[in-house]
Order: C-alpha cells, then structure tokens, then sequence
C-alpha cells in the first residue's frame, strides 16, 4: 500500500512538472510575441516621422507657412482598418528637411529637433483665471487662455478649435460642475468638427458621469489608470472589472463606448480600439510620478496628429490611434526609465519631461 502511494505522489509530482513546463514555454512564447510586436510598432512610428519629413510629403506645401488641419490627410467613417496587413521594414529617416529654411544634417542635433520644425510646438492651454500666470511661466511655446470658469468660455474657446489638431481635456480640470459643464460643451464642439480627442484624469470622471459625451466617437482616446479605468467598466457594463482577464476587459470597454480607443495605464499599458488588443511593456522603473499621465496625455495629442498627417500607407492601414497611443505609451516609459536612472526615486514628472528629446531619439531615430 505504501509503495502504491509513494508512485502516485511520484507521478503526480511528474506531471505537475510536466504542465510546469508547458506553461513556462507557452509564457515565453507571449513574451516573444509581444517584444515583436513592440518592436514592429516602434518601427511603424519610424515610419510615420519618416512621412511628415520626407520631401515628396512636404514639397507642395509653402516653405513659409506651418501646415493647417485642413490640408492634412484624414480617415473617414467608411475607411476600415486592415489588421491583416504586414509591417513594413523601418525606413531611415530624413534629418536634413524642414518647413524653415534648409539646415545641413550635421546641425540636426537629434529627430526631436526636426520635428520641431517641421510642425511649430505650439500649445494653447484652456484654464481658469487664477492658474494662467502660473501656467503661463513654464514656456513661451504655451499660449494661455484663462477662460474656462469664464460666462462665455465656450464661445471663446470655439473661436480657436479651427487652429486645433487634436484636444487634450482633463489634466488640471478640476471637477466643479460649472468647469465640468463647459467641458462637455467644448467636447461636443469639438466632436462636430472630427477634432480628434484625449482624455485624461477629470476628463474621464465627466465622461463615467455621462458616457453618451465620447461614446461612439471613434476618434477619441481614453486614458484611464486602474481606478479611472474601474469606474468607466462599472458605468459602462454594470458589473465590476474582471481582474483576472484584462485583455477582455479593456476590449470589452473599447466595444461597449462604440469602439473608442481605451488606454488602460498600469504595469504593462493595454490599448484596445475593440478589435485588437496592444501591449506595451517597454521597460520604465518602479517609480510612477504624480503627473506623469499629463506627460502621456500630452505626447499622445501630438502623435494622434502626426498619425493622420503620415497617411494611411506609412502606418499601413492601421488605426492611427493605436498606432499613436503605443508611441505615446512607449515615449512615457523610456522617458521614466531615464529620469530614475539619473535621479532614483527623488524623480518627479519633471525630470522626465527633461528626457524626452533623448528618450524621443532613442525610440524613433535609431
């Protein structure tokens, strides 16, 4: 008897073993998969610099003038993304042209700098009065309206959303239902325009207010953190997250606000547009800052752009927000890989808004 239990234990213990082991090869295999994905978007996003600097792009276009939204390549309501088509390989890109006058590459310091040519950074930030001296002290580069808590703070703020290539709403927003309500208005405007939209921070807790704001506005990103992420899932499914299958999760949420693009922020970001889900898992640090999901926001209204502006045959059919939020996502992790390496865990948002022109060229230039 005793011989016929120790053989059993024996070969329990081998096939516990056995699955071990399968399962560890089928966790290498996902890991494998994902750094080729990884690898294959930040190549796209190459290829979407590579679009808005190349001379056939800008050759009709005034050497004197930035380019406005209405020139620029858009997707339509019947245009479908084709998630079948292959990648195509990285493209070099080219340092040497700009909108200004011709500069030698030798004086390209890094893409970061090209890029600031080709598409003035001009930033104009909507916000209440008593924050826009404040705000208005960290750049010349910002151009400040302190209309928000304004009687006609949509009507002012409408006057601009022409000159506008996408809108970032939430970080700083606050949550008085007056501010909140003027939000709302400037989305809808917005949304009559096609303006694509990110939100972030208040912005998603309006929006878990009222989903019918965003929902089925497919050129709107959400970017939620666990607990923004949470509190959307419940008010858009009625039923809490399903913790132990996030992929699902932040498809099914995708799907149920009409296919918007979700960017669940966390250990490894997942971006979903309720057809496909994106890891991304490049390496940042143990240290997550206050604000660093401004520095996301942020980065991902510009790439939105620079998607669109690239065209569909540089990203090959893909839905240009995903395309945008991995880079976005991607940009915010090496830039807080970099800033901890050189500060540990004194670094604040700050220190990683520093590295962004190194952590930018580190990414898409090489």
């Amino acid at each position: 008897m005793m011989e016929r239990f120790l053989q059993q234990s024996v070969d329990a213990e081998e096939r516990f073993y056995k699955y071990e082991e399968q399962r560890l090869q089928i966790e290498d295999k996902r890991r494998e998969a994902e750094h080729t994905r990884e690898l294959q978007m930040l190549q796209m996003l190459g290829q979407i610099l590579s679009r808005i600097s190349s001379p056939s792009q800008m050759a009709a276009t005034s050497h004197s003038s930035p380019p406005h939204r209405a020139n620029t390549r858009s997707y339509t309501e019947h245009e479908r993304f084709n998630s079948t088509t292959a990648f195509s390989p990285p493209i070099v890109l080219e340092r040497s042209f700009s909108l200004r006058p011709t500069r030698p590459a030798k004086d390209m310091e890094n893409i970061f700098q090209l890029i600031r040519n080709v598409i003035p950074p001009l930033v104009y930030i909507y916000l209440l009065m008593y924050a826009a001296t404040v705000i208005k002290s960290y750049s010349p580069e910002l151009i400040v309206h302190p209309v928000l808590d304004q009687p006609n703070a949509v009507l002012e703020i409408e006057k601009w959303l022409p000159r506008l290539h996408t809108l970032v709403v939430g970080p700083g927003l606050g949550r008085a239902d007056s501010i909140l309500e003027n939000a709302k208005s400037v989305i809808e405007k917005a949304k009559s325009k096609g303006i694509p939209i990110v939100i972030d921070a208040d912005g998603l807790w309006l929006v878990a207010q009222e989903p019918a704001i965003i929902q089925g506005y497919q050129r709107a990103v959400l970017t939620p953190n666990f607990m923004e992420f949470s509190r959307l899932y419940e008010a858009m499914l009625t039923e809490p997250v399903d913790s132990s299958d996030q992929h699902g999760s932040v498809l099914r949420l995708s799907q149920a606000m009409g296919n918007v693009t979700i960017v669940q922020k966390g250990e490894r970001d997942l971006i979903s547009d309720g057809d496909k889900v994106l890891v991304c898992t490049h390496e940042g640090s143990n240290r997550r800052c206050g604000g660093q999901g401004d520095l996301l926001a942020g980065s991902l209204g510009v790439l939105v752009h620079w998607a669109f502006l690239a065209g569909p045959e540089k990203i090959n059919g893909q839905n240009p927000f995903l395309v945008a939020a991995f880079g976005a996502c991607s940009l915010t992790r090496q830039c807080n890989h970099q800033a901890f390496q050189k500060h540990g865990r004194s670094m604040t948002t700050g220190d990683m808004i520093a590295e962004v022109g190194t952590a930018f060229n580190k990414l898409f230039e090489t």
